[in-house]
């Protein structure tokens, strides 16, 4: 079995790689059918493991950074000792190289970052209540660089088109600070009244652009496109596919 990946289209510099896990290959059945690489579902953990397994080989890694992730701000300082564990973080940066760090997701947004010497790189997991908190900040400080010496990328996740959110969570974006940002990435619901459709990546990509950072964005909807990614919202019980980025070893 060899992982499909979908890389992405940004300016990192050379010597940073990254990718996206697809669904297809895997050794996952139903209702996680593929490449499932998170433990938390459900999932039998000897399939979970065959995956992992397999997508290391496939990128030519012998260690990543697997988080428990809780929606929070925290981004851990990824080591060879902390990716022994899974530890409750909603991100990681590093500056060893070798080293992956990833985030697992079925809607949210995937953020990756580098410096454009290549000398650090991060991932963060940003769902609606990590971006309000500010989790995309948290990540930006950790990288420990001024923001035009950073680039990001922003991959698949659930559209604003497709992404339907109750009254308390467009509340909860107007009242913060910077509201009026927010307020052109909610569109009234055409299926339900007083409801919202909330447009994830715009929020994201407006902070990046107010602090300065250069990044891309994945057009990619992880709810349409159900063959290629796993999507909490259209299935319910599902898998997680996961975005990495690391520093390549130099050859000596």
């Amino acid at each position: 079995m060899t992982p499909a990946l979908l890389h992405p289209c940004w300016s990192a510099p050379i010597g940073v790689g990254a990718a996206v896990t697809l669904r297809h290959p895997g050794v996952s059945v139903a209702p996680y059918t593929g490449l499932n690489l998170a433990y938390h579902t459900g999932d039998d953990a000897a399939c979970v493991n065959e995956n992992r397994a397999a997508l290391l080989n496939r990128l030519g890694l012998e260690d990543v950074q697997w988080l428990e992730q809780v929606h929070g701000t925290h981004v851990l300082e990824a080591s060879v000792d902390s990716a022994a564990n899974a530890p409750q973080a909603d991100g990681a940066v590093t500056s060893a190289a070798g080293l992956a760090c990833a985030v697992m997701v079925a809607d949210c947004l995937p953020v990756l970052l580098a410096t454009r010497s290549g000398n650090r790189v991060g991932a963060l997991h940003v769902g609606w209540r990590g971006l309000l908190a500010g989790v995309l900040e948290s990540g930006l400080n950790q990288m420990e660089s001024t923001a035009r010496n950073l680039v990001a990328w922003l991959g698949p996740c659930i559209s604003g088109e497709a992404y339907e959110v109750g009254p308390e969570v467009r509340d909860a974006y107007l009242d913060a600070p910077g509201s009026e940002a927010s307020e052109s990435a909610f569109l009234p619901s055409p299926g339900r009244s007083h409801h919202w459709l909330m447009d994830l990546r715009a929020i994201a990509a407006h902070k990046l652009t107010t602090l300065g950072v250069t990044f891309e964005v994945s057009p990619r909807c992880a709810y349409r496109e159900h063959k290629r990614f796993y999507s909490y919202r259209r299935d319910g019980v599902t898998g997680r596919f996961a975005a990495l980025v690391w520093i390549t070893p130099r050859s000596e």
